[in-house]
């Protein structure tokens, strides 16, 4: 199991990242070309299959053991007004989910993926970031390695999600602070927040910056004093699905944000993760550019919970089922020559 003992680990496992399978990813390419089809037909899904199979080291990977984990914290700049929900809503989303009764739980059904629920101290919020650090070293720490547990090395394929009231300010608050420009460039709508509200969360991240921005030295003090526990255990559990070798679909605008600090710290950290979608959250879409990330999706979703990483699990599972299930020009008995003309 990958663990960060220390703010050392965590900076040494950041800095030290492991690559795909070059062997994997030859072969799979060599299968794509000579399936029944022309080159190039599938677009994007014969991308997906190479890229699936570089990470799990298959030539013909799969998709059977999906696992998708919530996080779920509560954040002390909450009480600034800065969503539409008070904190007792992110308990009782909790309870929906274990439950089996929100968005998340259907659409983690529908892609046959395995649903797994961390509730962080929701009885304990982070400090209000806009007066002091979000978490101190150890509780920062201990989220990573909440984060970095959850994730199984048999997984196919991983993704996160989120719950927690307020965590669009946070996640604004590292978006700005890792890519810069105003606070106006990044916070949003949220849960649905009006004019007022979304100048309430401005001010709150523009604080945040004047009072943290020159001590964000690295990515494990830009997690700490920005961040959140649900912020930092996606970030940990990211982290740790890249030293496993286990491909990753990054949901919305919240997760990006949590990976914001480590792509600065180091820019290959996401070579293992797919775009899932691009969020309607304003930074969403700022995000994945920075990262340089085509998202597979763009369907207006803003829920978070890890819901766009399940709908483009089933464009994942696609890909492979053509790269596994096709015959190859051989099987067939197929010119390759002419299996393009019409």
């Amino acid at each position: 199991m990958i663990r960060f003992e220390n703010r050392a680990a965590f900076a040494a496992a950041l800095a030290d990242l492991p690559g795909p399978d070059g062997s994997a990813l030859a072969a799979a390419r060599a299968r794509q070309a000579s399936l029944t089809k022309p080159a190039g037909s599938l677009g994007r899904l014969e991308d997906i299959a190479v890229f699936m199979a570089g990470w799990q080291g298959r030539t013909r990977p799969r998709a059977e053991r999906i696992r998708a984990v919530v996080f779920a914290g509560n954040h002390g700049v909450a009480a600034r007004g800065v969503s539409a929900y008070p904190s007792e809503v992110t308990a009782q989303m909790v309870a929906n989910f274990e439950a089996g009764g929100a968005a998340i739980n259907a659409l983690t059904a529908a892609c046959g993926a395995a649903l797994s629920v961390v509730p962080l101290d929701l009885d304990r919020p982070t400090r209000d970031i806009t007066r002091e650090p979000a978490l101190s070293e150890a509780e920062c720490l201990e989220a990573l390695d909440r984060g970095a547990a959850a994730v199984s090395a048999d997984s196919d394929l991983f993704f996160v999600g989120e719950m927690g009231i307020g965590n669009t300010t946070p996640a604004a608050a590292l978006a700005a602070q890792v890519f810069g420009g105003a606070a106006a460039d990044w916070v949003g709508r949220g849960t649905g927040l009006d004019d007022a509200g979304v100048a309430r969360k401005a001010e709150a991240v523009t604080a945040a910056l004047a009072l943290h921005g020159a001590a964000c030295e690295d990515a494990f003090e830009t997690l700490r004093r920005l961040g959140g526990r649900e912020i930092a255990a996606m970030a940990g559990a990211v982290l740790a699905a890249r030293h496993l070798r286990v491909p990753v679909l990054l949901d919305g605008f919240i997760t990006c944000a949590a990976m914001a600090p480590l792509f600065a710290g180091n820019r290959d950290v996401l070579a293992h993760c797919l775009a899932a979608h691009c969020s309607a959250e304003a930074g969403h879409a700022r995000l994945l550019d920075r990262f340089g990330l085509d998202p597979l999706l763009h369907l207006g979703m803003r829920l978070g919970e890890g819901s766009g990483a399940a709908v483009a699990a089933q464009i994942v599972r696609s890909a492979l089922a053509a790269h596994d299930g096709m015959a190859t020009f051989a099987e067939a008995a197929v010119a390759s020559s002419v299996s393009g003309a019409s």
